[in-house]
């Protein structure tokens, strides 16, 4: 499948979860196995040729395409989680949101000195929580070879709060 044609299965959701938002919804595009499967290869081959070791995805959707994508790579594949989630010592980063803050947590193992690392989600809005993994990640003394999107929203600025390479498939 073409990158248009993944785009059409992509709906747009008006005010959800509030009014004035214009929700990309993936669930089509996932739910329709050779669309799910190009998009997981197309995201994959643009890092191909990197040398990544880990492939750091980011809860909850991001699972849907860190996964897939660690196994089209040979790359081990990293949860990060809300707080509380993840059963080993792990490691906290906070973040800032429009109003408050939230974390996300990591295996202190599960990353360290020589691993190489891509960090994926499914939206790339604010940029936020795509920083604060890259904050987790580095902590562990790991290099972030760039990031990884299904969908970039280009006029929220979200890859200016990046280090590095950043990579969106579909980009409203």
């Amino acid at each position: 499948m073409t990158e248009p044609e993944l785009r059409a299965l992509v709906r747009t959701v008006p005010d959800f979860p509030t009014p004035g938002i214009l929700f990309k919804d993936i669930t089509p595009l996932i739910g329709h196995a050779s669309a799910f499967q190009a998009a997981c290869r197309l995201m994959a081959d643009r890092y191909r040729d990197g040398g990544a070791t880990h492939v750091v995805a980011v809860e909850s959707r991001g699972f849907f395409f860190g996964a897939p994508i660690a196994v089209d790579l040979g790359a081990g594949f990293v949860p990060v989680r809300k707080p509380g989630k993840l059963p080993s010592e792990r490691i906290r980063e906070e973040y800032a949101l429009e109003y408050g803050t939230d974390s996300l947590e990591m295996h202190v193992d599960a990353v360290g000195p020589g691993s190489r690392v891509i960090i994926v989600d499914d939206v790339l809005a604010t940029g936020g929580t795509a920083a604060a993994t890259q904050r987790l990640v580095e902590r562990q003394g790991a290099t972030v070879l760039g990031f990884l999107f299904l969908i970039e929203l280009s006029f929220l600025s979200g890859r200016e709060k990046l280090r590095g390479r950043v990579e969106g498939l579909l980009t409203y």
